[in-house]
Parts: structure tokens; sequence; C-alpha cells
């Protein structure tokens, strides 16, 4: 390892032989000079060795940073695991920091209990919530995310500390007050999802217990959260014993993304309504304390008054004006002294942190405090308005003065009295109508009616008829004088509607008929638009030659004109107005090519390679890097949907929106077999039996059955829309997956089974080598009177292992993504699950012996092996599947044409294969492996344009061909033949 480590090893050995003498030496002579060259002498050894390793070091390899260390596809999931989880530790605490400012800023509020109990409720769930969190993702990262200590969990309850605290101010110990990890297990998780959503529900009650601020956001973000937790809640409640299997905690840990989600959206609300909300409020109570702290100072002062009139009368007693006077004004300094007192009474109310919010009070209590103090005080101004009138009578005053003072208290009474009926209607008005009508409105609409009422209906109309009447008479009465005045000297007269017009000559006033005022108003609207156009023709001056046929016609020749003009004037105006019919662009937007490359040299940097050491694995990735297109068809007219290899690899078919299905002869050259023509119908899939002789295809309500010759031997017709169909690996039947059940079938369209796999509406199947077992995948299905999820929550998702000879369910398993395929290996128990914007999973099915039943009872549960990494982001084509020997391989292709192989037990990305084609044109749509053959290997993809691709490692040649396909050439199926079913 080092250089010159003999010369080294003899310098120790030289040393060691040294020390006993440096020993001696001490101990006999204890030479000081003798002692310090021996001890030079070994540190400069040891400083050569030093030196000479941190030389090996420099020479072998650089210093490497811990970022620059290559980290393997475990250690980057482990990763990612504790980025999230640190993500969603940030998000609790940023909202747990807004509830301290919420509480903090309602305090100074007036009924604030309820908000800061509900805060305080809400933190200490926030800190149970997270802590579960914590322990679940220690348990899944546990060299990435340390464990809290359960002792070290503090409560931030302010509330519950307090009530913990005895009437003398005892405190308990400090352990017993701050402990809340005590039942803190991954069990109760879904009740604590129960108990978060009712907290939430609580803290937004509470903030609407605020009448004067309503904030619709927090509202929203807050009803979102709640629907969303009581939906994990009831989801999670079904793995009640499967808390602590992996499977279960990752759920758990993708749950922190949208829990995430909404803590952001009610943080950000939160934030906004301390900015606005608090603030707001706070005005509209000081607003309010200030009201009753003016009434209860006019009070003060008016009872001051009152109790100083008194003085003047209280002595005069006998009479009966002298007792009113006396009662009228002992009332009056009760009510003032009631309206001061309830006045100040209703202020400390409204600003007690712990009184109750309005709708909890019982209504007459509200009222007394709210109502009281004005009521008191206008009956207070009342009755001393009253008793100074009677008072101006009992005490002798003049005949003016008790008049003036009877007069005056009359009308500042109506007008009291008046006031406090408008006050009072429009508080009714506004608890009607829910503040949407206004009093005026209100009055309006009661004066309509009343005065459609027939009666009044009748009298209206006579009313106008004889205002009509009136006018008309007025005209020429009117007429008849200017006439007079007319021929006494003659003026000029302008129109009514050309009052703001230059003065004309008085020829041209004298050359046609005067229009008057009077016989507008008389006429209505027909006598309106004559005026209109009467002032049109007044505009240019006419000829002053008197009344000749040359100028009347040219006078209307002239209108009529114009009158022309000022309706195409109005029909353009229209036609622009008008708004136009939107423009239909037959351009296409297409993506931004980029340069790609082709082939990728398979490098493995992933240190998983380190474990492929075989040389069938070796050969293998050679044999990849030369993987490349050796065949393209034009297949389809329309996008290929999904595309399968016979079992025997002698025939590839396609299926396509263009409602047929193709059967290739696969051999030197890609060749069209036969063509199966759907009439009605897309098809959604193709199936060929396991020993290659028939096939079938998916319509929406129909199940086909070919054979291989194109010839359409059944169509089964089925009640329910089908999902998926799946052989039996022995070749007895199919499965039929329809909804949440799925149906065993034969080729004759007779049902043998069907098994029911519960709430979960089931997207496709995968059956075991021994058709013992099946593995469904899908969306759980929420109950109609359950809780349901928000509109941008994920369903959850489900794997259900289920056993086809007891027809039960062995074990559920929840998975957060969407899943668009199931696939399980031909011989062995790894299960490859395709989601639909996420890298492919391999899970393993393993046999477990059944605790709950019989001692030899066995069942089955899944266990994830691999996460497939990729090495950008891609959007995956159609379903993943195995590939190679033995389903060594797995395949997955993006839309973009890249196709990602990876080794399926160390989860290695073995080769990526670029398209070679522009981006966006042809993207993949499917892709389909070879079984039949292993050299050359050889897969299929389909893509929206309709084109079926074959890539292989070789060109097929003469060896290949005699070796892998020898049946495959046969004579006189070279041409193209159609099968066309006349029933669809």
């Amino acid at each position: 390892m080092f250089r010159g480590s003999g010369s080294h090893a003899r310098g120790f050995h030289d040393a060691n032989a040294t020390l006993p003498g440096i020993h001696s030496s001490r101990v006999e002579s204890a030479d000081p000079l003798r002692r310090k060259q021996t001890l030079l002498s070994l540190i400069d050894m040891l400083s050569d060795l030093n030196n000479d390793s941190a030389f090996d070091s420099d020479i072998t390899s650089p210093p490497i940073s811990e970022e620059e260390l290559p980290t393997s596809a475990d250690e980057k999931v482990s990763n990612a695991g504790a980025d999230l989880f640190l993500r969603f530790e940030k998000r609790v605490d940023n909202l747990d920091k807004e509830l301290r400012s919420f509480a903090n800023a309602a305090r100074q509020l007036g009924s604030s209990v309820g908000i800061l109990s509900s805060a305080f409720k809400l933190r200490e769930r926030l800190t149970k919530i997270l802590f579960l969190f914590r322990e679940n993702a220690a348990n899944l990262f546990p060299r990435k995310i340390p464990r809290q200590p359960r002792e070290a969990l503090l409560n931030p309850n302010l509330m519950d500390r307090r009530r913990r605290t005895n009437w003398r101010g005892q405190h308990p110990p400090p352990i017993a007050r701050h402990q809340l990890g005590a039942d803190l297990e991954p069990d109760v998780l879904p009740s604590q999802f129960e108990s978060f959503a009712r907290d939430v529900v609580t803290f937004l009650n509470c903030l609407n217990e605020f009448p004067e601020f309503t904030d619709e956001a927090v509202n929203q973000s807050m009803r979102g959260f709640e629907a969303d937790l009581k939906y994990w809640a009831s989801c999670l409640a079904e793995y009640k014993t499967q808390f602590r299997s992996p499977a279960v905690q990752r759920y758990v840990h993708d749950l922190t993304t949208e829990i995430g989600d909404h803590i952001d959206n009610i943080t950000m609300t939160l934030s906004m309504f301390i900015e606005i909300g608090v603030p707001t409020i706070r005005f509209h109570q000081q607003h309010a304390a200030s009201n009753l702290l003016n009434l209860s100072t006019v009070a003060t002062f008016f009872s001051a008054v009152t109790a100083t009139t008194l003085q003047f009368s209280y002595n005069a007693t006998g009479d009966v004006l002298s007792d009113a006077v006396n009662a009228f004004w002992f009332s009056s300094l009760v009510f003032s002294i009631a309206a001061a007192v309830n006045s100040l009474l209703g202020l400390t109310w409204k600003q007690a942190m712990y009184r109750s919010p309005g709708h909890r009070v019982p209504w007459w209590v509200l009222i007394w405090i709210k109502r009281s103090p004005l009521v008191f005080l206008v009956m207070s101004v009342a009755c001393f308005s009253a008793g100074l009138m009677l008072f101006t009578y009992s005490s002798g005053q003049g005949p003016v003065t008790s008049t003036i003072i009877t007069v005056l208290t009359a009308m500042t009474s109506f007008g009291l009295a008046a006031v406090s009926a408008w006050f009072a209607s429009e508080r009714w008005v506004f608890v009607r109508h829910r503040g949407q009508k206004w009093l005026e409105g209100v009055i309006s609409e009661a004066t309509d009616r009343m005065c459609n009422l027939p009666p009044v209906r009748v009298g209206r109309i006579a009313l106008h008829w004889c205002q009509t009447q009136l006018a008309v008479a007025h005209g020429y009465l009117r007429r008849l004088t200017d006439w007079v005045a007319k021929a006494r000297a003659p003026t000029e007269l302008l129109p009514y509607t050309q009052a703001q017009a230059q003065p004309r000559s008085r020829t041209a006033a004298s050359s046609q008929p005067p229009v008057y005022p009077q016989d507008t108003m008389s006429a209505g609207p027909r006598h309106e638009a004559a005026l209109s156009l009467c002032s049109i023709a007044t505009e240019h001056p006419v000829s002053s030659e008197g009344r000749s046929d040359e100028s009347t016609e040219s006078r209307h020749s002239d209108a009529r004109q114009r009158f022309v003009n000022a309706i195409r004037s109005v029909i353009m105006l229209q036609s622009t107005s008008r708004p136009m019919s939107p423009r239909r662009d037959s351009s296409f937007d297409t993506p931004l090519a980029v340069d790609r490359s082709g082939m990728s040299p398979g490098r493995f940097s992933d240190p998983g390679m380190s474990a492929l050491r075989g040389m069938r694995v070796t050969n293998a990735i050679e044999k990849l890097k030369t993987l490349g297109t050796s065949q393209e068809m034009a297949a389809h007219q329309a996008l290929v949907r999904h595309l399968q290899f016979s079992p025997n690899g002698r025939y590839l078919a396609t299926s396509s929106w263009d409602r047929t299905s193709v059967i290739f002869r696969v051999g030197e050259s890609l060749t069209t077999h036969r063509i199966l023509v759907h009439v009605r119908g897309f098809i959604g899939q193709v199936a060929w039996c396991p020993n290659g002789r028939i096939l079938l295809t998916r319509l929406t309500r129909a199940v086909k059955v070919w054979s291989e010759d194109g010839v359409c031997k059944k169509t089964i017709e089925r009640q329910n829309p089908v999902q998926s169909i799946v052989w039996l690996p022995n070749g007895e039947g199919f499965l039929s997956v329809e909804g949440s059940d799925v149906v065993k079938l034969d080729l004759q369209g007779r049902v043998l089974a069907t098994y029911h796999l519960g709430q979960v509406r089931l997207t496709n199947v995968a059956v075991t080598p021994d058709c013992s077992r099946l593995v469904g995948v899908g969306p759980s299905i929420a109950t109609a009177s359950g809780p349901q999820p928000s509109r941008h929550t994920r369903v959850e998702k489900r794997i259900i292992v289920y056993n086809m000879l007891t027809k039960t369910k062995e074990s559920q398993t929840p998975f957060a993504n969407d899943v668009r395929d199931i696939t399980i290996a031909r011989k062995s128990p790894a299960v490859l699950i395709s989601p639909e914007k996420a890298a492919p999973q391999l899970w393993k099915l393993e046999i477990v012996r059944d605790r709950d039943r019989a001692e030899y009872a066995q069942t089955s549960r899944l266990s994830l092996r691999h996460t497939f990494a990729l090495k950008f982001p891609v959007d995956i084509a159609g379903p993943c599947h195995f590939g190679g020997k033995d389903d060594q391989f797995v395949l997955c292709a993006a839309k973009t044409g890249d196709v990602h192989i990876w080794d399926r037990e160390t989860a290695a990305l073995l080769h990526c294969i670029r398209p070679q084609n522009p981006l966006g044109v042809g993207d993949l749509t499917c892709i389909g492996w070879n079984y039949a053959t292993d050299d050359p290997m050889m897969f299929a993809t389909g893509s929206h344009d309709g084109t079926v691709r074959i890539c292989s490692t070789a060109p097929l040649d003469s060896r290949s061909e005699a070796s892998s396909y020898a049946g495959v050439r046969m004579e006189g199926e070279r041409g193209t033949n159609f099968s066309v079913h006349s029933n669809g």
C-alpha cells in the first residue's frame, strides 16, 4: 500500500530496539539529551510515513468530496424521501408559526377565547401528526431521519396547561404536563386524522363566529382539508394491522405531499387573515364600543340635566298636571340612568375576551345588551319632552309660551318617532331579505303593488285622460293666442327642440308652420319623433321666394335623403358592434425539436452494476448496445393503441383507433398477414392465447375471438364495460375485468366464475403462473354515504391479491400514483407495476403462513423490491414489460421515444435508447417484447401516426432464421388478406 514499506518496517524495528535502552537510561542515568534525540528521531520517522501515505493517496486518487461520491439507487430514493419529509416538516412549522401569530393577534379581540382555544388545540394536533409522520419516515429511512424522543414532545396547548393548574396555583410535574407521545403509535393514525379534521372544523367555526369579517378563501381551503382528512382516515382504516409494513408506510409517507399542499394553502390564507381580517374585526368592535361609549356619555349628561330640571317641580304636588310632570321627569331620570348603566355593561361585555359568541347567547340577553341603551335613551328624551310640555301649563306660563313649547315638542317627537321607525324598518328589511334589498326599494315595491290594484289603476287612467285633455285644450288656446300676437307683430318662432340653434331669417321662419312645445307635451312620443324630424329639416335655410313647388320638393327630398342616411348609419353601427365569429387557425402547435443523439453507450455509473458478474448478463449488455430500429411500417391510419407478439414469435398483432387490428408475420421483413376490420367500436387491446393460435380483441362492451388466420369465431357481448382482458396461463379461458368484478369466461362466452374484489374500480389484473391467484389494481370507490375526496386530491389506489380458489381477498396494499398496467413474470413471483407518470416498480409476491386461520393455511402479501430510477422525468407511454431470457430485463417506453432498459434484480439502468425522429413527431404509445427469442433480442413500438417499428439487436440472417424462426416462412402466405366480421 505504501511505498518504501520495508525501510519503514526496519525503522520501526530499530526504534523498538532502542526503546529498552531509553527506558534503562531514564531509570539509571536519566540523560535528558539522549532521550530528546530518541524522541526526535521517532517523530521524524512518523512524519515520513505520513508524508508517504499522503503522497500515495494523491497519486492513486484525487480528493473526492461527499457530493461527488456516486450514490446507489436506494440511496437516491432515501435522499428523495428524506427531502420530502423535511419539506413537510417545514410546512408544518410554518403553519404552527402562523397559528402562534394569529393567537397573539386575536387576544385583542372580544370573544376570542374560542378561537384561541381552537388554535392551541390545532397546534397540539399538528405536533402529534408531525411526530407520527417522523416515526413513519424514520422507519423507512433510518439513516436519514432521526427519531424524536417521546419525552421531548412538548404540548403547545397553553389552555390545557392552565386547566391542569389547580386553584392554589401549584403546577403538576413538568413531565406529566408536557408529555404527549404516550399513546402515539402508528395504528392511531386514522383516528388522529379524524381528530385533525374535527380540530380544523372547530377552528373554522370559531373564525366564522366573527360576523364582522368572513374570508371565503379560508372557508374553502379548510373545508377541502377537512374532506380530505376524513377520506384519508377512512382509507387508512382498511389497514389497521398493516401500519408497520413498508408498503403502507410508503403510502403514508406519500400523503405528506398533498397534506403539505393543504397546509400551505391554510398558512397563506391565515397570513392574509391576520393582515386584513383581524384589523377589520378590531375596527368593527371598536366602532361598536365607541357607540356604546357615546350612548353612555349622552345618557350620563342627560340624567344630570333631568335631575337638575326636576328640582323645579318635585315640590309641586297635589294636582294632576304637577303629578304628571313629576312622573314624566322621574321616569326620564330612571331611563337615562338605565341607558348609561346598560351602555357601560354592554361596552364591558363586548370587550371581554371570554364572552360567548352571539349565536350562543339567549336572544333576550343579546337584545337587552345591544338595544336597551338606545331604547332607554329615546324613552328618557320622550318622557323629558312630555314633562317639559306639561310643566309650561302647570307652572302658569303664558298661552304663547305653552303653545310654542307644545308645537315644538310635537315636531321633535314626530321626527324622533319617524327616525326610530325608519331605523327599525331598516333592521327588519335587513333581517327579512338578508341584506339583498334596501328599505327604499321595499317601499317602492310596496308602492308599485298598491298602484297596480284595480281601483287605483282606474283612478290613474282617469287622471291621465283628464291631464291629456287639459294639455290639448291648453295647446289650442296657446296657438290661438300666438296667432293673434303674430297678426299684430310678426316674430320669429323656432321649434322647441332647436332652442339652442342660431336664429333664422324672418322669411325662413315664415316659410313653414310653427311647432309649439304644447303640442309635444300633449302628443307623447310620436310628437317627439316628429319634432326631431322637423328640427333636422330646419337646420338649413330655405329660399325666401315663398312656398314654391320647387322649394317644397327640394325640402322633402333633402329630408328624405337625410332620413335614409340616418338609417344607413344606424345599420352600419349595428353591424360593426355585432360580435364577429372566431377565426379558425388550421395550423398545428408542434413542440420545438431538440437535438437527440442516437443510441447512448450503456455506461454503468450506478454502483448496483457491481452485482452483474455473470457472463450471461455481460453478453446481454453487449447485445443491448446494438439495439436499433431494423424495420418500420405504416400499419395504421390512426394511433396504435396496443400491440403484442404471439408466444411462438411468429406473429405480431396490433390494434388502432382506425377500427382495425393487423396481424403481421415476423421474419426477415415485417409483412402483413391479416387485417381484422371492426365495424363498430374502438379496439383497446389485443391478447394472444398461450399457444399462439387464438387472438382476442377487446372492444368497449365486447370481446372478439379470432384465429391466427384472421377468422372471427365468436363475438362475446358483455353488459358492463370491459377494462381489460387477460388469458389464463393454462389457456383454459380468459378473464374480463369489469368494474369491481373479474369474470372468468371461455371461448364460447360462458361465465365460468365471477370474482368480486371489493370497493375498487379495477383497471387491470394479472394471474400467477399456477392460476391460483390474481393481482388486481385500481382506484378505490368511496361509498355514497362516506367521505369524499376534494377535487384536487388523488384517489387512493389499491393493489389487491385475490385467491381464485377460495374466492377470498388475501391482502391489499395502498398505492399513491395512478396505475396503468400490472404484469407478473412467467417463472418467478415478480410483479411489475406501471404507474401513469412515474417510474415502474417491481414487487414480490410472497407466500406466507396465515396466522389468523388454520395451522397450515397460507396467504400472500406484496413487498416492494425496486423502484426503477429514470435519468430524467418522462411521460410513460403504455404499459411496461418484462424482457429478455427469464424476464431478466424491465422495459419502459416514454412518449418522446426514449426506451429505458433495466436489470430486474439490481434495478440498474442497462441501456437507454434515444429516438432518431424529432421531438413531437411519431410519439410512442405502446411497446411489446418478443418473448419467443433471445438471440436476437427484439421488441416493437407503436406511435401516434400509426407507424409500427421493430427494434432488434442484429438483422435477421439465415442462421438466426433457422434457429429461432424455422417455421415462420410459410409458402403462399406473402399476400395481404382481409378479414371483415359483419357483426362488428
